[in-house]
């Protein structure tokens, strides 16, 4: 299991003290220091069953920078939105959990994160 997190963000810091208490095996990504490439953001949007525009913080300033929210939300524009994605990981949502099933989880919640442990 993999966590993919921003120290700073409190709902990243929440899944980890659940997965502490749990007793689970898992391993930290700071993906704004190990910034994912496009490929493996492609891998693990596989395993959430998302699209790009799903796991991106639209409410960032670098999105607003982008003019995100008009970008078009359709197959033809994925590369477009994930290229984004890898050159500012900052509008990744998180934390991301990577459960041991092969599927992942957004853990913005108790829940989520639980779901991944029961993966």
């Amino acid at each position: 299991m993999e966590i993919w997190i921003n120290p700073a963000c409190s709902k990243c810091r929440s899944a980890i003290q659940l997965l502490d208490a749990e007793g689970a095996s898992y391993t930290v990504r700071r993906y704004l220091e190990d910034v994912p490439s496009e490929d493996e953001i492609r891998a693990v949007l596989e395993r959430l069953g998302l699209e790009p525009w799903d796991i991106t913080r639209t409410q960032e300033a670098d999105a607003k920078e982008l003019g995100l929210k008009e970008w078009p939300r359709e197959a033809a524009a994925r590369g477009r939105w994930i290229a984004a994605l890898a050159a500012h990981p900052k509008l990744i949502q998180r934390p991301i959990i990577t459960a041991e099933d092969g599927t992942a989880v957004v853990g913005r919640t108790e829940e989520a994160v639980r779901d991944a442990l029961s993966r």
